[in-house]
């Protein structure tokens, strides 16, 4: 079952995930690692959450969600720093935080902006995020309302 709950990017734990991402040439995690510990992104801003999802109490995903720092305004929110260790994959846990990222969204942001690889396509698309292809920082757009 999964349990989605707040996060820390200093647990124990992490370190596994973070070891998987950088064998599998990812760099998000060691971005988010390295963020929050030089206090550069602590997702304390408003409407900002980092959360992850736990299967049996084993971290298996990581999302965050922030200020687009390469958005026009603070209206426009970023999903960042997705992680889905590799024997979840295919689960459908990936979504579910997802989900669970976009539920109060709107309360802040006017969209929800991503840069996904491309293999992440149609991942964000059957999320209802739109292709964006005129912005060299955004691939994909969810917009509210």
């Amino acid at each position: 079952m999964l349990k989605i709950l707040p996060f820390i990017p200093l647990r124990d734990d992490y370190t596994a995930l973070l070891n998987e991402s950088l064998a599998q040439g990812q760099r998000m995690l060691q971005r988010l690692h390295d963020n929050w510990e030089n206090g550069a992104n602590r997702f304390d801003q408003n409407g900002e959450i980092l959360i992850a999802g736990f299967i049996n109490g084993e971290l298996a995903v990581v999302c965050g969600r922030n200020i687009d720092p390469y958005g026009a305004d603070a209206a426009q929110g970023r999903v960042r720093h997705l992680y889905v260790a590799q024997r979840f994959r295919r689960s459908g846990i990936g979504s579910a935080l997802v989900r669970s990222a976009m539920d109060d969204a709107s309360e802040y942001f006017s969209c929800l902006n991503t840069n996904a690889p491309e293999s992440a396509f149609l991942f964000y698309q059957e999320l209802g995020f739109v292709r964006v292809t005129d912005n060299v920082t955004v691939t994909h757009c969810y917009r509210f309302g």
